[in-house]
């Protein structure tokens, strides 16, 4: 499964903000934690219900949205 595919937005959880498929973890809650120092191994230790690859997704998913496009002078 490739990993964004592990990403869902749906209205009806988290008020729409994108999860982790099948969870109600945002994944601006994991990318803060990541931000804040936790690594991986205390990430799954404190949410079980997540796995290696779904940090990996988030990760892959914030890479993307940060992503624009190049402008150039005209």
């Amino acid at each position: 499964m490739p990993l964004l595919d592990r990403i869902a937005i749906d209205p009806e959880v988290a008020h729409g903000r994108p999860t982790v498929r099948g969870t109600r973890m945002r994944v601006g809650d994991v990318l803060a934690l990541l931000a804040a120092g936790a690594n991986e191994a205390e990430i799954l230790g404190d949410y079980p219900y997540l796995t290696a690859d779904d940090i990996k997704a988030c990760l892959e998913y914030a890479a993307a949205q940060a992503d624009h496009a190049i402008l150039t002078a005209s």
